[in-house]
């Protein structure tokens, strides 16, 4: 099984030549379909020497994470591998190469839909936009942070991978630039995977440039403050990073922390208006992952309240 482009967000150029390698000992391939969208209207699997594919619907055809991906989308092969399809139990699979008798297919309707009204020209176009975009926010940030992987060209496909490792010889980790993203108005990027203490951004071709360059602002800003911790400027622990996100409540309470509260509460990718406040500050995270914490009033009290 081949992923192309690869987890890593690169275009790797030997994939012809590993595909030819396995037919010629006999082997099929299988493309992993999870990065369609920097392929539709571009690549054809089945050119570059893939076997079989499947296409995941989310993120490439308009379906929410978790709500599509290989087992909800439509899986690709070769002819010579048709007759190996599954098919219909009782009728013995004649002409459901395409069909699911038992299936849900109400979910399909939405990206049979957003096909329509894209068209091949917006799909190709689609993707050409995920890729500039994830090359746009790896030029932007170059220099602040180190782009883990590239192609050999320096480019990358449709993500980009943010070393935040080196940080953490100053006490910042990635936990705490996904923390302070929140204060930012955004969700943080996918957080330590395919590698451990980096964030993988993956922008696709939705966000206008200018909620791009939002998002860059807050990025070079966080960077400004590791900076600063790393000049001993400020503890890691008493920064904005350590204390993000930050709450309403935080704003109005009492303030005893070595920055201010605009810095704080107000960075400079966030919004001064219609401002995202998360309902909760800093937690735990692997603690109440790996523990149980019951947070349920006590048997008494219910006893107390049908009394």
């Amino acid at each position: 099984m081949i992923t192309y482009p690869s987890t890593h967000g690169v275009f790797e150029d030997t994939l012809r030549e590993v595909c030819q390698v396995t037919h010629d000992h006999g082997g099929q391939v299988y493309l992993d379909g999870a990065n369609m969208n920097a392929l539709v209207g571009l690549v054809k699997p089945g050119e570059v020497g893939s076997d079989v594919s499947h296409l995941n619907l989310h993120k490439t055809f308009a379906i929410p994470h978790g709500g599509g991906g290989p087992g909800m989308g439509p899986i690709g092969v070769k002819a010579h591998l048709a007759p190996y399809l599954p098919g219909h139990p009782e009728s013995g699979g004649e002409g459901t190469v395409s069909a699911a008798p038992y299936g849900s297919a109400s979910i399909l309707l939405i990206s049979w839909a957003y096909c329509l009204m894209m068209g091949g020209s917006g799909l190709t176009q689609a993707t050409k936009v995920a890729i500039l975009n994830a090359n746009y926010i790896a030029a932007r940030l170059r220099g602040a942070y180190d782009v883990l992987f590239a192609g050999n060209r320096g480019r990358v496909a449709h993500e980009c991978i943010l070393d935040t490792r080196p940080f953490a010889e100053h006490g910042v980790t990635v936990d705490d630039l996904a923390k302070r993203l929140v204060d930012n108005g955004f969700h943080a990027p996918t957080m330590s995977w395919p590698v451990a203490g980096t964030l993988m951004v993956e922008p696709t071709e939705s966000e206008p440039k200018a909620e791009i360059d939002r998002f860059v602002t807050a990025l070079l800003a966080i960077r400004e403050e590791i900076r600063a911790v790393e000049r001993g400027e400020i503890k890691a622990e008493e920064s904005p990073l350590r204390h993000a996100p930050h709450t309403v409540e935080d704003l109005v309470a009492d303030w005893t922390r070595a920055y201010s509260r605009e810095q704080g509460c107000f960075p400079p990718g966030a919004f001064r208006v219609d401002k995202y406040w998360p309902p909760v500050g800093r937690v735990d995270n692997a603690y109440g992952d790996r523990n149980l914490v019951c947070v349920c009033p006590p048997l008494e009290s219910y006893a107390e309240a049908a009394e």
